[in-house]
């Protein structure tokens, strides 16, 4: 994202460090069950957690391995590896890069949704508060793009009001 473009909590959803750390909550997710299944040791899953929950993962250091290993989750679960310790052997089983990245990417997107959402709700709430003020401000028609009988703004924008809903 363009910084002087984006809103600071959207450009946060897409940020490096929020995918990083939806991508460790994955495969903590993962370990957790593993270890519930008896795949794993409970302590293991549980020091992963504890080691890794509120890590601020360094992005340049995950760059500068990925530009080493050519490989974009190895590269983060190295780093991982050097935070979390001899435990993050048990992170990754079973799994597939896919499975990181997609559900990674399907976490941003929910996130980025319910951010539009509320906006949009904000815009329905600014359209009818207007449509209701200017319910008998007069103002040309139109039809087909030319002038036509007069209507109300309000009318109007109660119109986009119906279409944003």
């Amino acid at each position: 994202m363009i910084p002087r473009y984006a809103r600071a909590d959207a450009a946060d959803i897409w940020s490096p460090q929020t995918r990083f750390k939806i991508m460790f909550e994955i495969e903590a997710h993962a370990a957790e069950a593993m270890a519930e299944l008896g795949v794993i040791p409970k302590a293991a899953a549980e020091t992963i957690w504890a080691k890794g929950r509120d890590v601020v993962w360094d992005a340049e250091r995950i760059d500068a391995i990925e530009r080493e290993v050519k490989h974009d989750v190895i590269a983060f679960l190295t780093h991982v590896t050097e935070v979390v310790g001899p435990e993050a052997r048990f992170l990754h089983q079973g799994m597939t890069s896919s499975d990181v990245n997609d559900t990674a990417l399907a976490v941003q997107l929910s996130r980025a949704t319910d951010l539009l959402i509320e906006d949009v709700d904000l815009v329905l709430a600014a359209l009818k508060k207007r449509a209701f003020e200017h319910r008998m401000t007069p103002c040309v028609g139109r039809s087909h793009a030319i002038h036509a009988e007069p209507t109300t703004f309000g009318l109007k924008l109660a119109g986009h009001y119906a279409e944003f809903q």
